[in-house]
């Protein structure tokens, strides 16, 4: 194995919560040295349950890798403490309110000033200029004022993503701009500065059914598991258990009418014959699927699925998914230590040839802050 792409690479991260942690989590996991900044008693994430033998399970999820210092940045001797970091990092990712470090005399601009080839990474609710540039942004909300809401759920109730996607996608984002920064430093010698708001990024995830609302007349309508613009493609009950099915084109149709449903004339139902038709008489095609398969255990129409490769899957729960044979076929769980013990975790989903992720322990609450007060005064010494 060769050495991880990020070794060498120093991120100074102020972050809380989720969006930031999972940005530079991931790159602690390519091998960068990843200083979290906390502040006195810690991310408040830590605090968000205490299930992973103390720790949340946000906070174990998202913090592996790291170093945590525990600083006071309105306090002066602390603040030139960063500086120094600053000045040697290569990345500085934050996601506290907006304008905050600027404040401090840390933004980008003093810090760039003194390392011109600093990335600076900030993530915000809504990004800065606007009206909405210091409205506070929690997921849930996100998710509100994204649109997501309006197309998920039943169409008599709306509902929350179960995962945090708004943060999620705005920490997905900072970690591939932060990778394009780094490549773009390579060729220019020069940093930048990186903004991702979390609407978005999360507006991002939601073009298609944007566009398919300003272009096709109508929002698409909330349809509970079942795809709003696709049919059938949804939740379907065999004899024992629940069966998702996502017939994608005629040809699947056809043979899921002749060998799943034993009905082979449905396929040349005029209401069924194309998608378009089979979404709008969505109820009526269920009731004939529901029917078909009520009597029929979910193994078998499965593998009748599975026989016309018509896409199809089992709805888990969160011990079958931890279960999951194929995860444990391909050896994709790890232990990591966190402060109270070892956590079983999932590697990250990009594999490579050449080199494996770190997985390092998730620090406990200024575990490492002595020893970065020594390493970067020795450097202000030497300066």
């Amino acid at each position: 194995m060769n050495g991880r792409p990020l070794d060498g690479i120093t991120v100074l991260s102020v972050e809380q919560a989720v969006a930031a942690p999972f940005a530079t989590r991931q790159l602690a996991d390519l091998g960068a040295r990843v200083i979290k900044i906390e502040r006195a008693g810690g991310d408040f994430a830590r605090r968000y349950d205490s299930t992973v033998h103390g720790t949340s399970s946000f906070f174990a999820w998202l913090n592996r890798g790291k170093e945590s210092v525990v600083l006071d940045l309105k306090d002066e001797a602390d603040a030139e403490l960063f500086r120094s970091i600053a000045a040697t990092a290569d990345v500085v990712v934050q996601n506290l309110a907006p304008g905050a470090l600027d404040r401090l005399g840390l933004g980008y601009d003093a810090l760039a000033a003194g390392n011109p080839r600093l990335i600076y990474a900030e993530i915000s609710g809504y990004g800065t200029g606007g009206s909405y540039t210091r409205k506070k942004a929690y997921d849930l909300l996100v998710q509100c004022e994204a649109g997501l809401l309006s197309v998920t759920g039943t169409p008599e109730q709306p509902s929350k993503v179960g995962a945090s996607v708004a943060d999620i996608a705005a920490g997905m984002y900072v970690y591939s701009g932060v990778l394009a920064a780094l490549i773009q430093r390579g060729r220019t010698g020069v940093g930048d500065r990186i903004e991702v708001s979390m609407l978005e990024a999360l507006g991002e995830w939601m073009q298609q059914p944007y566009l398919f609302a300003e272009y096709g007349g109508h929002p698409p309508q909330r349809h509970g598991a079942s795809h709003a613009t696709i049919a059938p493609y949804g939740p379907f009950e065999a004899s024992d258990g629940t069966v998702f099915i996502g017939i994608q084109n005629e040809t699947e149709f056809a043979g899921f009418c002749r060998d799943v449903l034993g009905a082979a004339e449905l396929a040349d139902d005029p209401r069924f014959s194309l998608n378009e038709h089979r979404v709008a008489n969505r109820d009526a095609l269920s009731e004939l699927i529901g029917a078909a398969i009520a009597e029929t255990p979910s193994a078998e129409v499965i593998r009748r699925l599975d026989s016309l490769a018509i896409a199809n899957a089992r709805m888990r729960t969160m011990a079958e998914f931890s279960a999951h044979p194929q995860l444990a076929e391909r050896d994709r769980w790890v232990e990591v230590e966190t402060p109270g013990g070892s956590a079983r975790s999932l590697l990250p989903p990009v594999t490579a040839g050449s080199y494996r992720p770190a997985m390092k322990p998730v620090p406990d609450t200024g575990e490492h802050t002595d020893r970065v007060r020594r390493e970067f005064a020795a450097t202000e010494e030497r300066n």
